[in-house]
C-alpha cells in the first residue's frame, strides 16, 4: 500500500485498524479467507480473528500477507504496529521504511 493510498484510507475511516484494511483489500482483491490462510501458512479460523480484530498477526505473518497480496510490506507493517501501540494505550504515530 503506497503512502497516499494509507493518507487517503486514514483521511475516510480516521485510524485504520490492520483488522479493517486486512478484510478490505482481501475481499476487495477477491481472496478468499482459506487462500490467504493457506498462503500464509495459518488457519482459517486465524485468518477471520484477524479481520474481525480479536487477534493480531505476527510481524511474520502481516509481511507475507502483504506480498501474497501484492502489497508493500511497509504499510501493512506500520499498521499493525500501530494498532500493538493502540491496543496498549499508547498514543504514538509509527512510521515504517524500507531501509537502504
Amino acid at each position: 500500500m503506497s503512502t497516499k493510498a494509507l493518507k487517503f484510507l486514514q483521511d475516510q475511516f480516521g485510524d485504520l485498524s490492520f483488522a479493517d484494511m486486512l478484510n478490505s483489500l482481501r475481499t476487495t482483491d477477491e481472496v478468499t479467507q482459506v487462500d490467504l490462510a493457506e498462503a500464509v501458512g495459518i488457519s482459517k479460523g486465524l485468518v477471520c480473528d484477524i479481520e474481525k480484530g480479536r487477534r493480531l498477526p505476527t510481524i511474520e505473518q502481516a509481511k507475507v500477507m502483504a506480498e501474497y497480496l501484492g502489497y508493500p510490506v511497509e504499510g501493512f507493517v506500520s499498521i499493525l504496529i500501530q494498532d500493538q501501540l493502540r491496543k496498549a494505550n499508547l498514543f504514538m504515530k509509527v512510521s515504517v521504511e524500507k531501509a537502504s
